[in-house]
């Protein structure tokens, strides 16, 4: 029987990859330098010279999401690995060995996870200070739990599984079979649980450079352009039209291979 092509998978997988071309190239080159102002251009509206505009500093759009692309994804992506090494390795442990140890831990991620995530993202920096290391390490911090529940889940299941009682017999330690046993077989949960968290990582940057709190000017960011642009749009809507968008796509690319990777999951 042929298989059915994983349409979300595929899709989500171009976008992201148009996405992080992009990124990528725009940390090394743009059509224009990124903080480069131009007075002549101030809210000039799209054109072959300018294809997405200026904003109202005369700074090329295009070449400012090129950029902030790139400061979005670093974000995002060192957010998601700061979860996602502590989120397996509290998760693994507590799956595993279980007692009084699981019961102290969890508890702790059910009262950090009952707290809206941006509002604890807030207090954090306010304590730690605005800027975008600040706002990674807040941000990562918050993303343990969900990893950690994650990971815990998945080790439950397999620890009971035959192969895992078949290295039990042969002698292979508690933690060779936690990471070599265990672990890659939770290796597709994770990456969907990966890919969902980086699209909630793009939205609180997003959110935090628009309320000033995390990427600080003259540096591109994708929320902090539309920060910008807030006060312009009756006269230059493009400044926060394409940035709003580029938001948008990378979010749905990222949802469509999380979907596509609990859809092979399944199958």
């Amino acid at each position: 029987m042929k298989k059915k092509r994983n349409y979300s998978l595929m899709i989500g997988l171009v976008m992201s990859g148009i996405v992080l071309i992009l990124a990528v190239v725009g940390q090394f080159w743009t059509p224009y330098d990124p903080t480069g102002m131009d007075a002549a251009a101030r809210n000039a509206g799209p054109s072959l010279a300018h294809i997405f505009g200026c904003d109202n500093f005369g700074r090329d759009v295009f070449s400012r999401i090129m950029n902030g692309m790139g400061t979005t994804f670093f974000v995002a992506l060192c957010t998601v690995l700061i979860g996602a090494f502590f989120g397996t390795l509290i998760g693994a442990v507590t799956g595993y060995f279980g007692g009084w140890l699981d019961e102290i831990i969890m508890r702790i991620n059910d009262a950090l996870s009952a707290f809206p995530s941006i509002l604890l993202a807030l207090i954090f920096i306010s304590l730690l200070g605005t800027g975008k290391y600040n706002i990674i390490l807040a941000l990562g911090i918050l993303f343990i739990p969900s990893f950690a529940r994650i990971v815990r889940s998945e080790v439950i299941r397999c620890k009971e599984l035959e192969f895992v009682k078949s290295a039990q017999v042969m002698g292979a330690g508690k933690f060779r079979i936690i990471f070599v046993h265990i672990l890659p077989n939770a290796a597709v949960s994770m990456l969907t649980a990966a890919a969902v968290g980086f699209n909630n990582a793009v939205l609180a940057e997003a959110s935090m450079s628009y309320l000033g709190l995390g990427v600080q000017p003259p540096e591109p960011s994708l929320g902090l352009m539309l920060s910008d642009a807030q006060a312009y749009l009756e006269i230059a809507p493009w400044s926060a039209l394409f940035p709003g968008f580029v938001i948008v796509f990378i979010i749905l690319g990222f949802a469509l291979v999380s979907e596509g990777l609990r859809v092979r999951q399944s199958r």
